[in-house]
């Protein structure tokens, strides 16, 4: 054989194929996680755009601590809130009863 000068890899090539193997592992694990993740959570919790849930109460007694709304207003954004009688699924209509 000609061209053969011993054979085999050195020492390094085997260390960076192996952190190349591992680094892709971990990638792969990590992206897998992040979409599960992000696929489970929740609108409603931290971190994901939407309000947390108590917060829509606070900014309600804010705004009767200021006096932008009075008590019977209060009472009744409340009770929607709480999902009471005032509460309707979206896209229905009040007065026609249909």
């Amino acid at each position: 054989m000609m061209f053969w000068y011993g054979g085999g890899w050195a020492w390094w090539q085997a260390g960076l194929m192996w952190l190349a193997m591992i680094a892709f592992w971990a990638f792969l694990i990590w992206a897998i996680y992040a979409l599960v993740t992000g696929v489970m959570r929740r609108e409603g919790e931290p971190g994901h755009g939407g309000q947390p849930p108590g917060d829509a109460r606070r900014i309600l007694d804010e705004r009767l601590a200021r006096g932008e709304i009075d008590a019977e207003e209060y009472r009744r954004l409340r009770e929607v809130l709480d999902g009471g009688p005032g509460r309707r699924p979206a896209g229905t209509r009040s007065g026609s009863g249909r």
